[in-house]
């Protein structure tokens, strides 16, 4: 088992375009991935866990990967969430990423 703790950094949270993209990055690999997210524990591989989940700009999660790929797994996630699912990085001040 591998974790790592990862800022959410897109504008909009994990609503249904990101958490699409999470979900199919995670249904890549072997291993079983669970998000931590204060008291819930979000099944990465199910779009409806994670968009039920109501997390937003801002929030920590903790990635933990269990499996035969982990290390791959862990690398995988972490660097999608860290790069904005697909929808960029927002500013600190609250504004969208300039390009």
């Amino acid at each position: 088992m591998v974790s790592k703790e990862v800022k959410v950094v897109n504008e909009s949270g994990l609503h249904l375009r990101p958490a699409g993209v999470l979900t199919q990055t995670c249904i890549r690999f072997k291993s079983n991935i669970i998000l931590h997210y204060g008291e819930r524990n979000i099944v990465g591989k199910s779009v409806l866990n994670v968009m039920a989940a109501g997390v937003k700009r801002g929030a920590v999660l903790t990635v933990e990967c269990t499996g035969p790929d982990e290390a791959e797994a862990l690398d995988a996630v972490c660097h999608a969430i860290e790069t904005g699912l697909g929808e960029g990085i927002a500013e600190e001040n609250g504004g969208p990423a300039s390009s």
